[in-house]
């Protein structure tokens, strides 16, 4: 068993985590300390031999060491903002924030030897260096506990209610569309297994739940990663809620709908007006966009040019977000013109009907809709639209060559399929919700393609 605290300093974390490892019996380690061991040096000399890199690559050294350890590891809250150290401590683990205002650790590091970060005031760098990391630090935890508004002995209860995990109903999962079976597998799990999940209607199709499982098992994960399928986001949130579900990959119909319900939202997220990936932690909804990643990294090889996105619903926002950024001259075009229209002063681009296409000429056409997907043979665009010099991209990736697709290579157009949109949002969703950074060889290995 390991267990890892985690946050800034003053949030307690070598006091509880002394106080968690007695609880439990196990040993514990503080990463400051085992880096003085390691270089014979106090962390403030250190910082004044070698600066924040040398100490960092000391920490990061520290740290890999601990991967396979087990018992209770208190680390500074600058070691999640580095991937492989993230990686290291889940390995095997529960990651536990510990969080206080910015007034409370002010008053408990008052006077502490650890240099400063920046040049700010003692107040100023508690302020900027939390609002700064505190996305990171949630997205490295599996759980975040308030050390500032409790007692010692009910910090130390709240963390080990935490670990204890909770039970799983399986009448609790009858609501959702999932595999048959799938519910009995849930409420056999460890009570302690972190559940994660792909919404929308339908859902049954997606690869996620084979990926994420892989990946879990991969960088030794207790966490399982299901289905939630349902006509209404409200329900699907609820349900979530209730089962302890902490993160949720968003696919057709509710990206909007997702990003609605957030309590906050990043930055590319709020553009876009749409989110595919929601953190339900630390008493919260987050939402977050990855697919813009998704469409905008397959792309990037392409010349920048005029570009059409055929769709207005989620993923045509993420579309047209992916392709301004790469410097294209962006139409939408819908079925309903309305809509298109609407999307695209979003964006202030130009917008239309699909019968304009033709007109246009693009250079590059990014399909943004559930048309051609598994069972269907329809495609919006006929192989009289498609010219050879276009790049035709489809999000679709079940199945992975599309009607459009397969109309588009025989025209001899450069031809992007939908899996390579899923595999970069993965990649970058995988980083949102776990801290660990997974590379796109490693999703296309799980996923073998």
């Amino acid at each position: 068993m390991k267990v890892v605290l985690t946050g800034y300093r003053g949030t307690g974390k070598t006091m509880f985590g002394r106080m968690l490892a007695g609880c439990l019996g196990l040993p514990f380690v503080d990463t400051d300390e085992a880096i003085e061991r390691r270089t014979g040096m106090s962390v403030r000399e250190l910082f004044a031999a070698s600066g924040e890199a040398g100490f960092r690559a000391a920490e990061r050294e520290a740290i890999a060491g601990l991967a396979d350890f087990s018992g209770v590891v208190s680390t500074g809250g600058g070691a999640v903002l580095d991937p492989a150290n993230v990686a290291a401590l889940r390995k095997g683990g529960t990651v536990l924030l510990l969080e206080a205002s910015a007034e409370t650790i002010c008053g408990r590091i008052g006077g502490s030897a650890r240099p400063p970060l920046t040049g700010l005031s003692p107040e100023d760098e508690v302020r900027a260096l939390l609002a700064m990391r505190r996305p990171f630090y949630r997205r490295a935890a599996d759980f975040c506990v308030d050390t500032g508004a409790h007692q010692p002995g009910e910090v130390v209860e709240a963390l080990l209610a935490l670990l204890d995990g909770r039970r799983r109903d399986p009448a609790a999962f009858a609501r959702f569309q999932m595999p048959e079976g799938e519910a009995e597998r849930l409420a056999a799990l460890g009570n302690a297994t972190r559940l994660y999940a792909i919404c929308g209607n339908p859902c049954l199709h997606s690869r996620s739940p084979a990926l994420w499982n892989a990946l879990f098992e991969r960088y030794g994960i207790d966490a399982r990663y299901t289905w939630l399928g349902h006509p209404d986001f409200d329900t699907i949130l609820a349900g979530a809620q209730a089962l302890g579900v902490q993160g949720l990959s968003v696919t057709i119909p509710h990206k909007e709908a997702a990003f609605l319900a957030a309590d906050r939202a990043d930055p590319h997220a709020e553009a876009i007006g749409a989110a595919n990936t929601l953190f339900l932690r630390c008493g919260e909804v987050s939402a977050s966009n990855t697919d813009w990643i998704g469409v905008r990294r397959p792309l990037e090889g392409v010349p920048p040019g005029r570009a059409v996105v055929l769709g207005a619903g989620g993923a045509a926002s993420a579309a047209v977000y992916a392709l301004l950024d790469l410097g294209c001259e962006t139409t939408v075009l819908a079925r309903n013109a309305d809509a298109a229209a609407a999307l695209a002063s979003r964006f202030g681009c130009a917008s239309g009907s699909l019968r304009d296409f033709g007109a246009i000429g693009p250079e590059i056409v990014v399909h943004a809709t559930p048309v051609g997907m598994e069972g269907d043979a329809r495609s919006l665009l006929s192989p009289p639209d498609l010219d050879p010099s276009m790049t035709v991209f489809d999000l679709v990736y079940t199945p992975a060559e599309t009607p459009l697709l397969r109309a588009a290579a025989a025209r001899g157009c450069r031809t992007i399929p939908g899996t390579e949109m899923f595999v970069y949002q993965a990649c970058e969703q995988f980083l949102h919700m776990t801290g660990i950074a997974v590379g796109p060889e490693t999703v296309r290995e799980a996923l073998g393609i």
